[in-house]
């Protein structure tokens, strides 16, 4: 007999989850299967226990800076081991919190992987190879995504690693090399060089983070250069040479060839979706440059059927998963939610310096012909920062010179991850610059600087 469901959803990530929580607060009877841990990877193997791993790094960064502050550190080392240790933890305890909100919820978890069998039809393997039909009106498919790999950077797993290798190495590295410089990348740099290995990064493109606005990036290699990160910008990893103790990198650079030795390369160049054996081709549902197509809400060409997450077009980022699943099941309930903004999307990365953006860049708000007004403010101005000894970086904000409307903002300094959301609700609310220059902000603190901003964009800044 087939377990039987209003809605069953393939994968406990971010998305997953997050979907069939709120279906079951909706009154769905609810299953989900996964065939890892709860959480997916963002709770195992991303957002989260990178976060911790960088905590540490920050951590053991202000004790080899105690004298900055008038403090005294003597004898300061670590653990590495217990660093790993300490991010598995707090990804393990994230998981079981998870597990306690399905059973809150009254969710049933069934283990196994999961594969379209018939519209309604989930078959399910288990790990001893048995299999099982769980039947639902609705379903969610969820799979995420993985390490994307380049033909010449074959991962091994041992010298040439992905991110969740990255995260578990039995020992520091004296040399790394990354390959790749979005959020994945830049966070592994950051951790690595400030733990004490000798860190180059390689871009392809000319310039690092490179979705963020062209400022932001010249900031973040100019701070990455400070504490000694190697940064090769519009190059290229040509072959990585395994054969002897190390690695030996070729790198393409315009300056013409180079080679890198290291212990490790890590490859950092993007995520490739978990599309494989899921039944799609089985069922026809439409499928276009490795993600599935959906509609505003996230239904697939067969009814019943819905994708959300890593595996549709659209930033690959947790929150945006959360909300894609928050919005599916609303509309599987029979409510009538909103279709998602994706140009009001926030995207951060938890280096240090931080960087935190939403919106449009300066010159992609140039590009579609605004006339616009720029603001900056650096935290070298900031009362806050400077107490904190936290100087590097800047707010920057673009509006559209005839409306006001609050078009992008750019961040990059001490807890930006933390500031941006203002900006992101201002832009839900259509709050224009002048309505953020005359909303009081708390002094001191580190999101002055975005009211200040706001201010320079208008010629009214006080601070500069």
């Amino acid at each position: 007999m087939a377990l039987q469901y209003d809605l069953v959803v393939i994968g406990s990530g971010p998305g997953g989850y997050v979907a069939a929580i709120r279906a079951s607060q909706l009154g769905l009877k609810v299953g989900v299967v996964e065939r890892e841990s709860l959480g997916g990877i963002c709770l195992n193997w991303g957002c989260i226990p990178t976060k911790a791993l960088l905590k540490s790094a920050q951590v053991f960064e202000y004790l080899n800076h105690a004298g900055d502050y008038g403090l005294k550190a003597d004898g300061i080392g670590y653990d590495f081991n217990a660093v790993i240790q300490r991010s598995r933890g707090v990804a393990d305890g994230m998981s079981k919190g998870i597990n306690f909100l399905f059973k809150k919820n009254k969710i049933d978890v069934v283990s196994g992987t999961g594969k379209l069998s018939a519209p309604g039809k989930v078959e399910v393997t288990k790990q001893d190879g048995s299999k099982e039909i769980v039947e639902a009106k609705s379903i969610i498919l969820a799979t995420g995504a993985r390490s994307r790999e380049l033909p010449n950077l074959p991962v091994d797993g041992k010298k040439i690693i992905g991110y969740r290798q990255a995260m578990v190495l039995p020992q520091l590295p004296k040399r790394l090399v990354v390959v790749g410089s979005g959020a994945i990348g830049v966070e592994f740099a950051y951790f690595y060089r400030t733990m004490g290995s000798e860190v180059t990064v390689v871009e392809y493109l000319p310039r690092i983070v490179p979705v963020e606005d062209e400022e932001v990036s010249r900031q973040m290699e100019k701070s990455f250069k400070k504490i000694g990160i190697n940064v090769l910008t519009s190059a290229e990893v040509t072959k990585v040479d395994t054969s002897g103790a190390g690695c030996v990198v070729t790198i393409k650079t315009a300056k013409g060839e180079q080679q890198v030795e290291c212990d490790v390369v890590l490859s950092a160049v993007g995520v490739t979706t978990n599309l494989e054996n899921i039944g799609l081709e089985e069922l026809g549902i439409k499928v276009e440059k490795g993600r599935v197509l959906v509609d505003d809400f996230y239904q697939t060409n067969v009814p019943g059927i819905f994708a959300i997450g890593d595996i549709i077009p659209g930033p690959a980022l947790a929150h945006v998963a959360s909300a894609e699943g928050i919005i599916c099941v609303e509309k599987i309930a029979g409510h009538h939610p909103e279709p998602l903004n994706y140009q009001n999307i926030p995207g951060c990365t938890y280096a240090s310096p931080e960087i935190a953006s939403v919106g449009l860049t300066e010159e992609e708000a140039k590009k579609q012909g605004y006339d616009i007004l720029v603001g900056k403010f650096p935290f070298s101005a900031s009362g806050k920062a400077s107490a904190g000894g936290v100087k590097d970086g800047f707010v920057k904000v673009i509006f559209d010179k005839k409306y006001g409307e609050w078009l992008g903002a750019h961040m990059i300094g001490s807890n930006v991850t933390e500031m941006i959301a203002e900006v992101v609700v201002a832009r839900k609310l259509e709050t224009t610059g002048h309505e953020i220059i005359k909303s009081v902000h708390p002094h001191p603190t580190m999101s002055e600087a975005v009211m200040e901003a706001a201010a320079a964009a208008y010629g009214e800044v006080i601070h500069l």
